[in-house]
């Protein structure tokens, strides 16, 4: 009896690779458990109060302090029609930076891993300048830039917009997606190219049925990527975005210091349900994948 609750005893100590834990070993193993369920709380915590803040009925004007829980909000999410609008052109300017960034990024990528070329490292470092610049400074450049007189003097001339918005965010958000695409490429097998080559195809064939296919997954998290960064965007936004063009982000700031109607909640949070979702679907597509493979 003692000898079977001994052997017990010692398979709840081992570990995944099954080596025995000691003591010591399960005290170091308890305290990492709960230093990430503190770092998972203290980042959902903040989500977690968005969603519950959809169902309050607010006292006044500013919906900050809880009152009582209701279902109004979420019968009426779309009543703030100006709030409406600046979601609407949020996923209108999210949608076109996406697009063109994707395509633009992702040949860069391919261009970058596949070729060897004088500059190439010069173009590696220029790719990485967006991420590492203050958001503020980008914005205060892209705003003289677009305000500049030496684009005036090749008959080139922007007002501050929709347009200035999609092109500040095509900016940044190519090297996001360059970055990330290049990751997929780096264990990619090129003489899968070569193979489809000898065997008949052109490159263009080549691209579409084989490299293509297979770079697919980081093609699609990049664009997932840059779709969530664009929407998110609000400083660069701020200063290209003109007085008269106010994306989800900039009306959200700018209401802030007179009203915060809980539709904002409720917005932010079916944001968050669709984001999850797509989150959850392509992670089922990608086990099923695995699963069917065997890989």
């Amino acid at each position: 009896m003692t000898g079977a609750m001994s052997t017990r005893s010692r398979r709840r100590d081992r570990s995944r690779d099954g080596t025995v834990m000691s003591p010591g070993g399960r005290a170091g193993r308890r305290v990492v458990n709960l230093a990430a369920a503190a770092g998972l709380l203290y980042l959902f915590l903040p989500i977690f109060v968005i969603v519950a803040f959809s169902f309050n009925a607010p006292v006044g004007r500013f919906n900050a302090v809880w009152n009582r829980f209701t279902f109004d909000n979420w019968l009426n999410p779309f009543a703030d029609e100006a709030l409406v609008d600046a979601l609407l052109l949020s996923l209108r300017v999210a949608a076109i930076s996406t697009i063109v960034a994707t395509v633009l990024g992702t040949f860069l990528a391919i261009a970058l891993v596949r070729y060897r070329f004088r500059g190439g490292e010069g173009i590696n470092f220029l790719l990485v300048l967006p991420l590492t610049a203050p958001e503020i400074v980008l914005g205060a450049s892209l705003l003289t830039l677009f305000l500049s007189p030496t684009l005036w003097l090749f008959n080139i001339s922007f007002a501050l917009g929709f347009t200035t918005i999609v092109i500040a965010h095509i900016m940044f958000l190519v090297s996001y997606v360059a970055l990330t695409v290049r990751a997929r490429l780096r264990g990619f097998d090129w003489t899968l190219e070569d193979a489809a080559m000898d065997l008949g195809a052109t490159p263009t064939r080549t691209f579409w049925k084989v490299t293509l296919p297979l770079i697919t997954p980081g093609i699609i998290a990049a664009a997932l990527l840059s779709f969530a960064l664009s929407i998110d965007d609000f400083i660069i936004t701020y200063f290209v975005s003109g007085p008269s063009t106010t994306t989800f982000p900039v009306r959200i700031f700018g209401q802030s210091r007179t009203a915060t109607p809980p539709q904002i909640n409720v917005l932010s949070t079916m944001i968050l349900i669709v984001s999850v979702a797509i989150l959850a679907v392509g992670t089922l597509a990608g086990e099923r994948r695995r699963r069917r493979t065997g890989l």
